[in-house]
């Protein structure tokens, strides 16, 4: 089947709170009785603005037209109580500054600052001055600017003209930043069992996410899955079986009985899922001698890929952070498989990368595998993982840094996968080259701070990934 395979329906997504984006539009009043066709003329324009964003992915919350500080002020109040994700400013001509700063004040929203004149250029034989202010949006760009960093406040804009694309493509891509803000700001993330001994870079602070971001942590425990994967009847599990072989080739190392057991915990787990209406799910168990908890932590890669496939990252080895990094791809349409570091090859220039485990199945450059396996490397138990190649092509790392006074920081890079030999172990391997020595990249790469795992995503997204980390208020690295 292809690479995208989110129409099966075991792999339907998850269905998110709507981004939400305050708009308001606005131009000095004092200009309107001076120059009678100026305001339809702008305000024209900002219906125009206004329709753009009511096509996007998102739930528009218009404020209307402004044209002096009160009824900014009122817009603020407005957009206050909106609770918006983003905030777009449509300057249309010159305004004061004191009617858009109590919008970027009171709601604390992150603000957007667009000025889009009418076209390309003036008529400069034609125009008269009231037809020069349509293109006087530019003017007081600076001055809101210099004005939100004495107030302490972000300041971030987009300049072109109304029916460009370029500058409706760098619109869109705060838009989508917007969409990692949203998703961020109400995620539920699931944490069960405990850290895996030693990963010291692994170990996350619980309150640093709700902090950051507004996000919840949900702290589970293996039992909830237990009690959840014993209710799972021989019926339900035979048809997991089923639906997993319409998604994957199985290959002859597996197992039936590692299979059937596979499956069994894919159907708690999305019960675990629903049940705390998780969006991330990070996990790791030791176990010992085979007991329930050590096989139910063996036996997660199938339904922990199949959530990540629906865009419920699940990640092991109790990597918090990493499935917030895979949250962030999913939600910028990347997708965003779980990996590491596996080797070098200096005669190719290639990084290899990839992990045993969960993997996000959109992102695989054929039909997923599933293998057998009698042993985790550096784990307890057995049974079946996935193995693919990402598909090839452009594809940016994301993952996040901790740095030493707790901050978080997204870490990027952008490189490209490329076809060649790989090893048939149940990993998620992939090749990938950075257009420059591999030893060299590993050690930038290593020295952001970004930890051990991250996330693998689609296409060159590095300047969403920037954008996203304005909008959250955190730091970011690019190598």
């Amino acid at each position: 089947m292809s690479p995208d395979s989110s129409a099966h329906p075991l792999l339907a997504p998850k269905v998110r709170r709507k981004t939400r984006i305050g708009l308001v539009a606005g131009g000095l009043g004092t200009y309107w009785p001076q120059f009678p066709g100026l305001l339809p003329q702008l305000q024209e324009s900002a219906r125009y603005v206004s329709d753009r964003f009511q096509s996007m992915d998102a739930e528009v919350v218009d404020a209307g037209f402004v044209s002096d500080a009160q009824e900014g002020a009122r817009a603020a109040e407005l957009l206050r109580q909106a609770d918006c994700d983003l905030i777009v400013l449509f300057l249309t001509t010159y305004l004061t500054s004191s009617m858009v700063l109590p919008i970027a004040q009171r709601s604390g929203t992150p603000v957007l600052v667009i000025d889009l004149q009418p076209s390309e250029r003036m008529d400069h034989a034609s125009f008269d001055t009231g037809a020069w202010l349509a293109y006087c949006g530019q003017c007081p760009v600076p001055e809101v600017g210099n004005v939100f960093r004495r107030a302490g406040i972000p300041f971030r804009s987009v300049t072109g003209y109304l029916r460009q694309d370029a500058a409706w493509r760098r619109i869109e891509r705060w838009i989508q930043a917007a969409h990692v803000r949203a998703a961020l700001r109400h995620a539920r993330h699931g944490l069960m069992g405990h850290l895996y001994p030693g990963m010291l870079d692994v170990s996350t602070d619980l309150t640093l996410l709700p902090v950051t971001f507004g996000s919840h942590v949900e702290v589970l425990e293996f039992d909830d899955l237990r009690v959840r994967v014993e209710k799972v009847t021989d019926q339900e599990a035979r048809e997991r079986v089923d639906s997993a072989r319409e998604l994957f080739t199985v290959d002859d190392s597996v197992v039936d009985e590692d299979f059937e057991w596979g499956a069994r915990v894919s159907v708690g787990l999305d019960r675990l899922v629903e049940d705390f209406d998780l969006d991330t799910l990070a996990y790791y168990h030791r176990g010992l001698d085979g007991e329930q908890h050590e096989r139910l932590g063996a036996g997660m890669i199938l339904g922990a890929s199949l959530l990540t496939g629906r865009g419920i990252p699940a990640t092991g080895e109790y990597e918090l952070r990493t499935t917030v990094a895979q949250l962030v791809t999913q939600v910028v349409g990347a997708g965003g498989s779980f990996c590491e570091i596996q080797a070098l090859n200096f005669e190719d220039d290639v990084v290899e990368m990839g992990h045993d485990g969960p993997a996000h199945l959109a992102v695989s450059s054929r039909d997923p595998l599933l293998r057998g396996l009698g042993v985790y490397h550096g784990k307890r138990g057995w049974g079946v993982s996935v193995e693919f190649d990402v598909r090839h092509g452009p594809v940016t790392l994301l993952g996040l840094a901790q740095d030493a006074d707790g901050a978080l920081a997204f870490v990027a890079s952008e490189g490209t996968v490329v076809p060649g030999p790989l090893l048939e172990i149940g990993n998620t391997t992939s090749r990938v080259q950075f257009g420059r020595d591999p030893g060299e990249w590993v050690d930038d790469w290593s020295g952001t701070g970004v930890g051990h795992h991250w996330s693998l995503s689609i296409g060159h997204r590095a300047a969403d990934y920037r954008a996203a980390a304005s909008l959250l208020g955190i730091e970011y690295r690019e190598v």
